[in-house]
């Protein structure tokens, strides 16, 4: 099931692309990205309520290592639209989301090192061809 899931991930990070660019013809990045992102926190909020969530246990039961953690990947995932929305202002959607998706590769050194998760020749090996495909798109 989780590959569904990832497709579908895959599919709305595209709509999210096109989207964005048609929407910064005449606006800051920066301000896109923060109105962007109350949206986002509306509808996750929403989403988390509707999905029964909230119900059976509390914010409390985080502890505070997992409060810095999400914390953290909180803000990442902020400065990563900010980002994206700021070189998708100016540069061409298709190369912006190739070097986008170098994320792929960074999760693959990062996941070894800190999580220990195995770099396998076939892991190196797609991580390269993801690395050329992404130079290929913007050389």
């Amino acid at each position: 099931m989780w590959i569904f899931y990832a497709l579908l991930a895959a599919v709305f990070a595209a709509a999210v692309a096109i989207l964005g660019k048609l929407g910064l013809k005449a606006i800051d990045p920066t301000l896109a990205t923060a109105v962007r992102s109350v949206i986002m926190a509306a509808f996750m909020v929403s989403a988390a309520f509707a999905l029964g969530k909230f119900s059976g246990w509390n914010l409390q039961s985080f502890s505070g290592k997992e409060w810095w953690l999400i914390a953290g990947a909180g803000i990442a995932g902020a400065l990563s639209w900010l980002f994206y929305f700021v070189a998708l202002k100016t540069g061409p959607a298709t190369a912006v989301s190739a070097l986008d998706r170098l994320s792929v590769v960074f999760v693959v050194l990062l996941a070894a090192i800190f999580l220990g998760e195995a770099l396998t020749w076939k892991t190196a090996i797609g991580a390269g061809l993801i690395t050329i495909g992404a130079l290929l798109f913007v050389l």
